[in-house]
């Protein structure tokens, strides 16, 4: 890290505008020596938690020198609200960006042109312009500070391509001194950062990843939506943000928020463009509202008293993770965590890395990076503690996760790991999760049969242990390395070495307790009340066949080759409303789930009780 003289030139005047201009009494640990030495002329890559007061870093010395600073940031809605809080303070601030009509931009370019302007921000995409390079030149820019700079980044987890263009913007500015901001980069993403966008050495500065104010909280899915409604509804009137991984599901649980009274909205890509800018000035405007949306809203979002921030699916990377949950108690103030996450999570991860455009290169450190977030779900020791340890930090045990408060126990699980081994060894690593599963619970699937799998000494023996369980058991042997999952063969586990030691008794394995009384608990409970519904829902039943009726015809096949009756009256009676319980409907395996099951869990959200 680098060290800055309090002494430095400029520090003095620096605290004074901090407490006139901006109204606060000291700097935030580590905001004063960065300022000082942007203030000294030096180039500067500063890592900083979210909710620092990065910003803050650039704008002081934009106050404290000639010229002009130029902003890039990646959002227009971050531009919008760092200009109407600038302009609060009475400074001298606009944004240059699509959203502006033809005369308010061409009005802010006769302000520049005036040097009128202390701060301007900019998309990257501008940059590329030479007109618009040339006009800021002229106007003289003496700063050049890129928010989010991760962006700049192949090994970042949100690279923008726009972004490439700002080492060529900084030459075609004169080679201006260059100031860098992201609360989310590990040492590849910081070395390409320096690499691309930096002529000269830069100081480099990264304080700590640890945001103590947050709890963090993490749980298997067993109905995500129900999981999601209750963390929710506990914490009615608070402003808060769940991100779903569908366009779709950000629309569905929306709307099943609102149902139970919660001003709940909805927030992705693929909605119509002022839709969605009303929807993130209803969040940004009022108290209390809850955004449900897609990784396309976050980014940049200042806004202070987001109380919690819930994942209603697992997020793409360790980083995605830390910055999402980051945008949550900017304040300082206490604030929750809630991320879900399922074997069906991970495996889609992974394919989209494995389906992605990337190098071979990219596509390994993809991989570590989910496996880390993986091996953070599945901790059994404290949660920060693992995070923290991902950026190079240690730490002690922090009193404010799940795992701190609720405890962790230990068990011995290795003969229950031996016989998940054995049935991956005895069915030649060739099989996923949940023929593995009816294998060890002794369940006579078509599949089993075909293969002469209920002839095998493997079979049904984890008879003691429910489907859950042992679907826990597997995401817990992956967390520890012990299987690996095979995209590219529909999901089959593996075995890795020290799985092989495991399996031959020269290497124990122990798992915490509560991931497995957690999930049972669950599933006895879900068991328990299809079996008190009694009566199947008829309607619901007939909406089930003729959704039936409708592939079939589509594709010209028997109604059965579909689902049998069997299986749509168990849907009937447990009324899954995720593709995980669905799962767990007799004749629904991997395939027909994939292909059939968003479809009949559409039929059976929409006969749920409003």
């Amino acid at each position: 890290m680098t060290r800055v003289d309090p002494s430095t030139p400029g520090r003095a005047a620096a605290e004074r505008l901090l407490r006139t201009t901006f109204g606060f009494d000291a700097f935030r640990p580590g905001q004063g020596e960065i300022v000082a030495t942007i203030l000294a002329g030096h180039d500067v890559l500063a890592i900083m938690p979210t909710g620092s007061g990065k910003s803050l870093c650039y704008q002081l010395p934009a106050l404290l020198r000639d010229g002009l600073t130029l902003v890039v940031s990646p959002l227009i809605a971050l531009m919008r609200n760092q200009v109407a809080q600038l302009t609060s303070y009475g400074i001298a601030a606009a944004s240059l960006n699509s959203s502006n009509g033809p005369d308010q931009n061409r009005a802010i370019a006769e302000r520049i042109a005036r040097r009128e302007l202390k701060l301007v921000y900019i998309a990257p995409e501008r940059l590329a312009r030479p007109e618009e390079i040339a006009a800021l030149r002229r106007a003289g820019v003496a700063l050049l500070a890129v928010d989010e700079a991760h962006c700049i980044s192949q090994w970042g987890h949100d690279f923008r391509p726009d972004y490439l263009n700002l080492g060529a913007a900084q030459d075609a500015l004169g080679g201006v001194q260059t100031i860098a901001f992201t609360a989310t980069a590990d040492a590849a993403t910081r070395g390409d950062i320096l690499a691309k966008l930096f002529r000269r050495p830069a100081r480099v500065f990264v304080h700590g990843f640890d945001r103590p104010n947050i709890r963090l909280a993490m749980r298997v899915k067993t109905s995500s939506g129900r999981q999601v409604l209750d963390f929710v509804a506990a914490r009615r009137g608070q402003s808060g943000i769940v991100y779903c991984g569908s366009r779709r599901k950000t629309e569905e649980l929306a709307e099943a928020l609102r149902q139970h009274g919660i001003n709940a909205l909805a927030y992705h890509a693929g909605m119509e463009r002022d839709l969605r800018s009303r929807h993130q000035d209803v969040f940004l405007q009022e108290d209390g509202v809850v955004m449900v949306a897609t990784i396309a809203f976050g980014m940049g979002i200042d806004k202070p008293d987001i109380r919690f921030v819930c994942h209603a699916d697992l997020p793409g990377s360790i980083e995605s993770y830390y910055q999402e949950i980051g945008r949550a108690g900017r304040d300082g103030l206490p604030a929750e965590t809630l991320t879900l996450y399922g074997l069906g999570d991970i495996r889609l991860r992974r394919m989209q890395i494995e389906e992605s455009q990337a190098s071979d290169e990219q596509k390994r450190v993809e991989r570590q990076r989910l496996n880390a977030l993986v091996a953070l779900c599945e901790s059994p020791r404290c949660r920060r503690q693992t995070l923290l340890a991902y950026f190079g930090e240690e730490s002690e045990p922090c009193g404010n996760c799940d795992l701190c408060t609720e405890g962790v126990v230990m068990v011995d699980a290795t003969v229950a790991a031996q016989k998940a081994l054995s049935a991956i060894a005895r069915t030649g690593e060739r099989f996923a999760t949940e023929h593995l599963v009816s294998l060890l619970t002794g369940e006579e699937t078509e599949a089993i049969k075909r293969y002469g799998h209920d002839k095998l000494k493997t079979f049904g023996v984890g008879k003691e242990r429910g489907k859950t369980e042992w679907r826990t058991l597997f995401r817990q042997l992956y967390a520890a390395g012990i299987i690996s999952l095979d995209i590219a063969g529909y999901g089959r586990w593996t075995i890795t070495d020290l799985g092989r030691s495991v399996l031959k008794g020269l290497t124990p394995f122990e798992l915490r307790k509560d991931a497995l009384t957690r999930s049972t608990r669950a599933a006895r409970k879900s068991r328990a009340a299809a079996a008190a519904a009694g009566d199947v829902d008829e309607t619901l039943l007939d909406a089930l066949k003729q959704q039936r009726l409708g592939l079939a015809r589509a594709q010209n096949v028997p109604a059965y080759v579909i689902f049998p009756d069997r299986t749509l009256i168990e849907m009937a009676r447990m009324k899954p409303a995720t593709a995980e319980a669905l799962a767990r409907v007799h004749g629904v395996g991997e395939a027909k789930l994939a292909r059939y099951g968003e479809a009949f869990l559409d039929v059976v959200r929409r006969h749920a009780p409003s």
